[in-house]
This record gives structure tokens, sequence and C-alpha cells, in this order.
């Protein structure tokens, strides 16, 4: 029988950039087989070197988990529809939750929690009644929605790509009181898809800026922001001063970190992704229904989902992802609708397709089960292996690009090679160097020679950083550039393009 397997945006560079392969197979695990059988370099990245299907990828059968089935032994009709769902980061809900799915009408249970500290709604003023009157006409929101919105206190992690359409609609929509965290800076590279910022803004604090911009959207609310690196320090304490937390973070680290101290804390987690086309959105709440491990319990290896700067973002997604998040945030504040709880939705940008998926509690949760084996925040740079990578201090890692210059200068015998993507290579390129995608590398390494001495670049100098690694592990001789291409352009050639 012929299945259809959807491949997500990260691993499509393993099938010849396909979003759906057609292979045969009687059974979940058969037809993964078959794939893998037809793209073998995707089998590294989906099963462990025990055969195991990887903990952070995700298959569904349809629209059900099918760990929650019969695993690999899941049995298949034909047409059915296997999806392979990685980290972009059973049983039931608790005793008076909603289950997935069930339409939630009114305020609920959960929903009027989030306020639950009040004694009374703080009244509106004439001002904010003229302001809000197109949601004061709605019986969904009415005054009584609009004065919980008043008196809501919602933290947003990040005010990036995310954060900027998630800032303006709730400003806009009137949250009393609104926390931003961030210590980033406005980059031109920026402008294309985080709109609060404008070209009088690059170089300045991110938070800074999008604290000045929201307060012109609406200044009737409180603006709160936190100019800092969010931490296993400080997140539980910044976290029990807010109702909702929401995730526009960008990396896995901070991910996991928003997720367990939500868990611990007892707060809703609005969660929002995106990569190159394709974005998720679902809200993870640990006392009501799923977390975010429950989903996916451990993070992929560092570099095996690249990061917006290294795969590219359209830059309309994260504005679609982002007023999807503000959406379930105004529900769970005005007690209104059926939040994403237990649900997973997907959304390809190419083909204007919404998907979603039901979820499920995972009994064996470290964080947010009955018997949880994880109580405090931990380390979460160490979690997702970050800190696992070489020893930076050590002789002969890494060249600066002076250095660079003066070998080249002095006609060294060095080899370049350029870890990028061909469309990153089409933008700009060292003169000399040569082109192996890192995701290829594995595979042609026979065209390297290991009497070369190779100073190996990419962007910035992470995914190179990692090449470097696996070809010193392999016996080359290789070195990685500091700071990639993007400190050549800044500090020896600006003929050479920055993006």
């Amino acid at each position: 029988m012929t299945i259809t397997v959807e491949i997500p945006t990260p691993l499509r560079r393993f099938t010849g950039d396909a979003a759906a392969v057609a292979v045969e197979g009687t059974t979940v695990g058969a037809a993964l087989a078959a794939l893998v059988e037809r793209h073998p370099s995707l089998g590294r990245h989906l099963y462990s070197d025990e055969g195991k299907l990887r903990s952070f990828v995700n298959v569904f059968l349809n629209d059900r988990d099918v760990r929650h089935l019969q695993a690999g032994e899941t049995p298949l009709s034909d047409g059915d529809t296997v999806s392979i769902i990685p980290s972009i980061a059973g049983g039931s809900p608790p005793s008076g939750a909603p289950t997935a799915g069930a339409t939630v009408l009114g305020e609920t249970a959960e929903q009027a929690d989030l306020l639950g500290r009040l004694a009374e709604l703080p009244q509106l003023d004439a001002g904010e009644l003229r302001r809000y009157s197109r949601h004061l006409i709605m019986p969904e929101v009415g005054t009584r929605g609009q004065r919980r919105l008043k008196a809501s206190r919602v933290l947003m992690i990040g005010t990036g790509g995310l954060g900027s359409p998630l800032g303006l609609y709730l400003a806009a929509a009137g949250v009393g009181k609104l926390g931003l965290v961030d210590f980033d800076v406005v980059d031109e590279s920026n402008l294309h898809r985080q709109v609060l910022f404008g070209e009088s803004d690059v170089g300045r604090p991110k938070i800074e800026a999008a604290a000045e911009r929201l307060h012109g959207v609406n200044p009737l609310i409180e603006l709160v922001p936190h100019d800092l690196r969010l931490d296993s320090s400080n997140a539980l304490e910044l976290f029990a001063d807010y109702d909702l937390i929401v995730d526009g973070t960008d990396n896995f680290p901070t991910r996991y970190l928003v997720n367990d101290a939500c868990v611990l804390t007892g707060k809703p987690n609005v969660y929002g992704s995106i990569f190159r086309f394709e974005g998720q959105v679902s809200v993870f709440w640990g006392q009501r229904g799923p977390c975010y491990r429950c989903l996916f319990p451990e993070p992929p290896p560092p570099g095996l989902v690249p990061s917006c700067a290294e795969g590219g973002v359209l830059g309309v997604l994260p504005g679609i992802i982002g007023a999807l998040q503000a959406n379930e945030v105004i529900k769970l504040l005005i007690g209104e609708g059926e939040p994403l709880i237990g649900r997973l939705l997907l959304f390809d940008a190419l083909r204007l397709r919404f998907r979603e998926l039901q979820l499920q509690k995972d009994p064996h949760c470290p964080v947010c089960s009955e018997h949880p084996t994880q109580t405090e925040l931990i380390d979460y740079d160490q979690f997702c292996g970050l800190d696992d990578g070489p020893d930076l201090n050590a002789e002969g890692w890494e060249i600066e690009v002076e250095e660079l210059r003066q070998r080249l200068d002095a006609g060294e015998d060095v080899s370049l090679l350029d870890v990028r993507t061909p469309q990153e290579w089409e933008i700009a390129r060292l003169d000399g160097a040569r082109l192996i995608p890192l995701h290829e590398l594995p595979d042609r390494l026979g065209e390297v020679d290991t009497a070369e001495r190779l100073v190996v670049l990419c962007h910035y100098g992470p995914r190179s950083l990692r090449a470097t690694q696996m070809l010193r592990e392999m016996g080359y001789q290789a070195v990685n550039l500091r700071g990639g291409l993007d400190a050549w352009s800044e500090r020896i050639d600006p003929s050479v393009p920055r993006y």
C-alpha cells in the first residue's frame, strides 16, 4: 500500500528538497525504513546508533502521535499520511481540565485561575471605553473581558520576529502589564521581519526600541523592560510576577528553560516557533495538559536544526505565527474560546496550509507528570549539549581573520573550505574557497585531502566550528575562522557583501 511521508523543512535537504515522499509499507516502522532506504542520509537524523527513533523526533499517523498508538508497529491503511515532526525548541489531562479538542465556551476554571489573585477587576475609564470600543461591543469580550485584559500581566520572552507582532497586538489589546525580556541589539538584518523596529533603531538595544514603540501604540498600559539574558538563576523569580508567559525565543536552551520554569510556577506557556516557511503554535500548560517536554523530551543535537540566521525565514511568517500566539493569549485572558491546550497547530506558508495534531500528556514527563524527576531548573546549555564543544582556548582551534590575511598574503599553502549553503554562497564568498555545505560534509569527506591545511568558514562561525571539530576528529588539519565571512567583510575586505 502507498503511504505519504511528509518531510519537515529541516530534513528536506536529505530528500532532495522533497516535502513529501510516497513509500510502501504496512506499518509506520516499515514506511520509515522504506524512506531511509531511499534517502540513507536521513537515517542518522531519525534513528540512534541503537536503531531507536530519536526522542526529539515525533511521528504522527494522520493527526495522532504514534507513541500513543503502537509506535513503529502501528498498522497503516492505503492513503495514510505519516508526518515527521521534529523540534524546531499518554494519558488524560488532570481532573477538571478539558480533554484535547474539547470546545471551551465562556470562562473556564483554568482561565479564571490566571487572575485568581484579584478580589475584583479594575474599572475602565472614559478614554479606555473609547479606545477599546470595538472589543466592548463583542459579547465574547465586553466590558468584563476588557477589564480582565487590563488586570492581566503578560511576560514576553524575546522582542524579535515573534515578539514584534505579539507586542504590537497585546499592547493594542490593552494588556495591563506587559513585560519584555531581551538583551540583543537591533541589526539591519532584523528589519525584514521584526516590525517593531525601523532604520533609525539599528544599533539600539531591542528592549529600549521596543518599549518606545509599544508605548506609542498604547500609552495606557504598563511596560516593564527586563534587559537581561534569561537563565536558571532568574527565571522563577521573574515568572512569579506574571500571569502568563509567551515564548518568542529562537534557541533550544531558552525554550526548555521557559517550559520548565512555567511548569514549576504553574504558568501557561504560549509557544511559537518558526523556520523558513513553517511555523508551530501551541499552549503548553503542565497543570492542565501537555508541556513542551511531553512533545519533545530532549533537544536535537547542536547543529541539526539550523537557526533562522543559518536557514532563513520568510519575513511575513513571524507575523502570522506571532499573531496566532497573541490570539491564544487574549483568549486565555478573557476566558473565551478553545485554547490550543493539547493541540499543536502547524502552518506551511508555501502551501498556505494549516494542520492540527492532537497532543497527549506524557505520564512519565520529567517535569509535569504526577511524579516528576526534575523539580528545579537545570543547566540548559549542558542539557542541550552546547557545552560539549571543543576548548577554544586550546592551541590551534581557531584563527582570526587578520592572521588568515597575513598567511594568504605570504603565499602559504592554505585551503579555504566554506560550509554555508549554496544560497549564501551566491550572496558572498572568498576568492579561492570551495563550497561543501555542512550537511553534505560527512558524505563528501573524500573530496578533502588529509594533507591539506584547512581553514573552515561559514557566515558567523558556529557552523564552521562544528565542521572543524568533525574534521579534526577524522584526522584532518583544520582550524575555524573566528567570526566567519562576516568578520572578514567587516575587518578585512568591505567589498565582500554582508548579509
